[in-house]
């Protein structure tokens, strides 16, 4: 008999009404303290409780030798989060026109702890915390991901350096609100470059081609993660543009902390190791993911992925789409190489492609997914 989960104050409410003996239920980053006069009128055995504020009365009736229980940890993060963080939570105290006001945001400063402690941290306790919060954020990020067509999850991969004034990164964008507009989930590594343009083509999905136009112009204005204005430019153009009925998902990683996560994205499953974002990006990308020019990480993410799919890891493969037939093709010639070697037997399974158009890239989606 598995655990079922409750994760909101709202849902424990309606079981603590509902039931007086609680068994086989995990309790995930609740305050019990608010509902102690309710709580303490019930019976629990075989349940887990996670970061969960607990009062002396229920611990008088002997929930740590009937239960399992994590204490709250103290770190500047929770490591029982459960949800996916947005850029609300990350940004929380950012203030437009104001750059160096990131420092006080909830990213800044998790981030600051995470170089403090060791990005190779050797304290127990921290390293026990970090491993937390990661089965925390994966066990949320499967929560959101429940309701959607696993062949209509879509990622793109690029280069974190596409400048925002370069004519790919509004083609990565237009790639990404049109299949957004035709239900597919976008996700990507959550960061700058093309993954950003993945998430502002998501965000203004339902919008006008000329609006999504006149954001990247005001994006542009700083072109690279690294310039001063670069997260100012997009609470810049969320504010003018401050609403979206369009989800998508991006997965970044402290290990890339110098490089802000992008606001655009709607829910964010944040990491702390790189190694496990990198493999909950690619696997759950089964509508397929499209390549856009990048380097050393994208060039690891291809034959990472090329992998999964010649050993059917998740039970079939999916299609790797490379925009840019120059750049895939002759300035990093990745995509003959793969071709070469399905061809010789030592990939299997791959569905391989390349396009330098909206709308063909478009199409080799959609034909999978149906």
């Amino acid at each position: 008999m598995k655990y079922t989960e409750i994760e909101s104050q709202k849902a424990l409410l309606n079981l603590l009404n509902k039931e007086s003996h609680l068994t086989k239920f995990a309790f995930q980053n609740l305050d019990f303290k608010s509902l102690k006069k309710l709580a303490k009128t019930k019976t629990f055995s075989d349940c887990i409780f996670l970061g969960c504020r607990i009062p002396k009365s229920l611990e008088k009736k002997g929930i740590k030798e009937k239960c399992i229980v994590f204490p709250c940890l103290n770190m500047p993060y929770n490591a029982f989060i459960n949800k996916l963080y947005s850029a609300k939570d990350l940004y929380d105290n950012y203030e437009l026109g104001n750059p160096s006001s990131y420092e006080k945001t909830h990213d800044r400063i998790v981030y600051n702890h995470y170089l403090k402690t060791g990005k190779e941290a050797d304290d127990i306790k921290e390293t026990t915390a970090r491993w937390l919060h990661d089965h925390a954020i994966t066990d949320a990020l499967y929560d959101f991901l429940a309701t959607y067509d696993e062949k209509r999850i879509v990622a793109i991969m690029g280069g974190h350096s596409l400048s925002r004034a370069d004519k790919n990164f509004v083609e990565v964008a237009k790639i990404s609100k049109q299949l957004t507009e035709k239900g597919y989930l976008m996700i990507s590594g959550g960061g700058p470059g093309a993954m950003e343009a993945t998430h502002v083509g998501a965000w203004f999905a339902g919008n006008t081609v000329e609006n999504l136009e006149k954001a990247v112009a005001i994006l542009a204005d700083s072109p690279i993660y690294s310039d001063a204005l670069w997260l100012d430019k997009s609470f810049e153009v969320l504010k003018q543009f401050p609403t979206s009925k369009y989800k998508s998902l991006g997965i970044p990683t402290w290990l890339y902390g110098h490089e802000p996560p992008t606001p655009f994205a709607t829910d964010i499953a944040k990491y702390f190791a790189n190694s496990v974002r990198e493999d909950k990006l690619l696997a759950i990308a089964k509508g397929g993911i499209i390549f856009a020019p990048g380097s050393a990480g994208t060039i690891q993410e291809i034959f990472q992925d090329a992998t999964q799919n010649h050993y059917l890891s998740f039970g079939y493969a999916s299609p790797m789409i490379f925009f840019n037939s120059q750049y895939w093709n002759v300035e990093r010639p990745i995509y003959p190489l793969l071709k070469q070697m399905q061809e010789e037997g030592k990939y299997k399974n791959l569905i391989l492609s390349t396009y330098n158009t909206v709308a063909d890239i478009i199409e080799e989606v959609i034909k999978f997914s149906k």
